[in-house]
Protein backbone atom coordinates (compact mmCIF):
# COMPACT_ATOMS: atom_id res chain seq x y z
CA UNK A 1 0.00 0.00 0.00
CA UNK A 2 1.22 3.46 -0.85
CA UNK A 3 0.87 5.39 2.40
CA UNK A 4 1.38 8.78 0.77
CA UNK A 5 -2.14 8.87 -0.67
CA UNK A 6 -5.20 6.83 0.28
CA UNK A 7 -8.13 6.38 -2.10
CA UNK A 8 -11.37 7.63 -0.59
CA UNK A 9 -12.96 4.19 -0.98
CA UNK A 10 -10.20 2.64 1.16
CA UNK A 11 -10.80 5.03 4.07
CA UNK A 12 -14.58 4.89 3.67
CA UNK A 13 -14.57 1.09 3.80
CA UNK A 14 -12.55 1.12 7.02
CA UNK A 15 -14.76 3.75 8.66
CA UNK A 16 -17.98 1.98 7.68
CA UNK A 17 -16.91 -1.56 8.56
CA UNK A 18 -15.41 -0.64 11.93
CA UNK A 19 -17.65 -0.99 14.98
CA UNK A 20 -15.15 -1.35 17.86
CA UNK A 21 -12.02 0.75 18.36
CA UNK A 22 -9.12 0.53 20.80
CA UNK A 23 -7.83 4.07 21.22
CA UNK A 24 -4.18 3.73 22.27
CA UNK A 25 -2.87 6.82 24.03
CA UNK A 26 -6.27 7.94 25.29
CA UNK A 27 -6.06 10.93 27.60
CA UNK A 28 -8.42 12.21 30.30
CA UNK A 29 -7.20 15.75 29.53
CA UNK A 30 -9.91 17.56 27.55
CA UNK A 31 -7.23 19.61 25.78
CA UNK A 32 -5.57 16.55 24.22
CA UNK A 33 -6.55 15.52 20.67
CA UNK A 34 -7.11 11.91 21.76
CA UNK A 35 -9.76 13.08 24.25
CA UNK A 36 -11.64 15.04 21.59
CA UNK A 37 -11.35 12.32 18.94
CA UNK A 38 -12.61 9.69 21.38
CA UNK A 39 -15.66 11.85 22.11
CA UNK A 40 -16.27 12.25 18.37
CA UNK A 41 -16.02 8.50 17.72
CA UNK A 42 -18.42 7.74 20.57
CA UNK A 43 -20.92 10.29 19.18
CA UNK A 44 -20.72 8.54 15.79
CA UNK A 45 -21.77 5.26 17.40
CA UNK A 46 -18.46 3.44 17.67
CA UNK A 47 -17.64 1.40 20.76
CA UNK A 48 -14.34 2.83 21.98
CA UNK A 49 -11.97 1.17 24.46
CA UNK A 50 -9.41 3.68 25.77
CA UNK A 51 -5.92 2.22 26.32
CA UNK A 52 -3.47 3.99 28.61
CA UNK A 53 -1.47 2.11 31.27
CA UNK A 54 -1.24 5.22 33.45
CA UNK A 55 -5.03 5.55 33.54
CA UNK A 56 -5.96 1.82 33.70
CA UNK A 57 -9.08 1.15 35.74
CA UNK A 58 -10.28 4.74 35.52
CA UNK A 59 -12.79 6.08 33.00
CA UNK A 60 -12.55 8.44 30.05
CA UNK A 61 -15.87 9.59 28.58
CA UNK A 62 -17.56 6.96 30.76
CA UNK A 63 -15.51 4.14 29.23
CA UNK A 64 -13.23 1.92 31.33
CA UNK A 65 -9.54 2.45 30.52
CA UNK A 66 -7.37 -0.61 29.84
CA UNK A 67 -3.62 -0.93 30.36
CA UNK A 68 -2.97 -2.96 27.20
CA UNK A 69 -4.74 -4.16 24.10
CA UNK A 70 -4.75 -7.71 25.48
CA UNK A 71 -6.78 -6.50 28.49
CA UNK A 72 -9.76 -5.48 26.33
CA UNK A 73 -12.48 -8.10 26.93
CA UNK A 74 -13.78 -8.31 23.37
CA UNK A 75 -12.56 -8.29 19.80
CA UNK A 76 -11.74 -4.94 18.27
CA UNK A 77 -11.93 -3.91 14.64
CA UNK A 78 -9.50 -1.00 14.68
CA UNK A 79 -6.58 0.25 16.75
CA UNK A 80 -6.46 4.05 16.63
CA UNK A 81 -2.94 5.18 17.57
CA UNK A 82 -2.27 8.37 19.52
CA UNK A 83 1.39 7.62 20.25
CA UNK A 84 4.64 8.92 18.81
CA UNK A 85 5.72 7.37 15.53
CA UNK A 86 8.64 5.60 17.18
CA UNK A 87 6.14 3.62 19.30
CA UNK A 88 4.43 2.15 16.22
CA UNK A 89 6.79 -0.83 15.66
CA UNK A 90 6.34 -2.13 19.23
CA UNK A 91 2.59 -1.54 19.00
CA UNK A 92 2.39 -3.58 15.78
CA UNK A 93 4.32 -6.35 17.53
CA UNK A 94 1.83 -6.21 20.42
CA UNK A 95 -1.10 -6.34 17.99
CA UNK A 96 0.38 -9.39 16.26
CA UNK A 97 0.38 -11.29 19.59
CA UNK A 98 -3.38 -10.84 20.05
CA UNK A 99 -5.56 -13.92 19.66
CA UNK A 100 -8.20 -11.89 17.80
CA UNK A 101 -6.31 -9.35 15.75
CA UNK A 102 -7.95 -6.14 14.59
CA UNK A 103 -8.56 -5.69 10.88
CA UNK A 104 -7.23 -2.13 10.87
CA UNK A 105 -4.54 0.06 12.39
CA UNK A 106 -5.18 3.79 12.06
CA UNK A 107 -2.21 5.96 13.06
CA UNK A 108 -3.04 9.57 13.78
CA UNK A 109 -1.62 12.74 12.24
CA UNK A 110 2.20 12.74 12.15
CA UNK A 111 2.33 9.06 13.16
CA UNK A 112 4.05 7.09 10.41
CA UNK A 113 6.45 4.16 10.22
CA UNK A 114 6.49 2.43 6.86
CA UNK A 115 8.32 -0.67 8.13
CA UNK A 116 5.80 -1.17 10.93
CA UNK A 117 2.98 -0.73 8.41
CA UNK A 118 4.53 -3.29 6.07
CA UNK A 119 4.79 -5.79 8.92
CA UNK A 120 1.12 -5.30 9.79
CA UNK A 121 0.08 -5.59 6.14
CA UNK A 122 2.12 -8.80 5.75
CA UNK A 123 -0.16 -10.13 8.50
CA UNK A 124 -3.38 -9.07 6.73
CA UNK A 125 -3.99 -5.91 8.76
CA UNK A 126 -4.90 -2.82 6.75
CA UNK A 127 -3.06 0.34 7.78
CA UNK A 128 -3.75 4.07 7.59
CA UNK A 129 -1.09 6.52 8.79
CA UNK A 130 -0.90 10.28 9.26
CA UNK A 131 -4.68 10.67 9.10
CA UNK A 132 -7.42 11.35 11.65
CA UNK A 133 -10.75 9.52 11.54
CA UNK A 134 -12.44 12.59 13.04
CA UNK A 135 -11.37 14.52 9.93
CA UNK A 136 -11.99 11.77 7.38
CA UNK A 137 -15.38 10.63 8.75
CA UNK A 138 -17.24 13.92 8.10
CA UNK A 139 -15.60 14.21 4.68
CA UNK A 140 -16.38 10.65 3.56
CA UNK A 141 -19.27 9.26 5.61
CA UNK A 142 -21.20 12.34 6.69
Amino acid sequence: MNHDVYPDYYLTDILRSTKTIALVGASPNAERPSHRVMAFLLRKGYTVFPVNPGQAGKEIHGQKVYATLADIPESIDMVDVFRAADALPALVDEILTLKNRPKFIWAQLAVRDDQAAAKAEENSIQVVMDRCPAIEYPRLVG
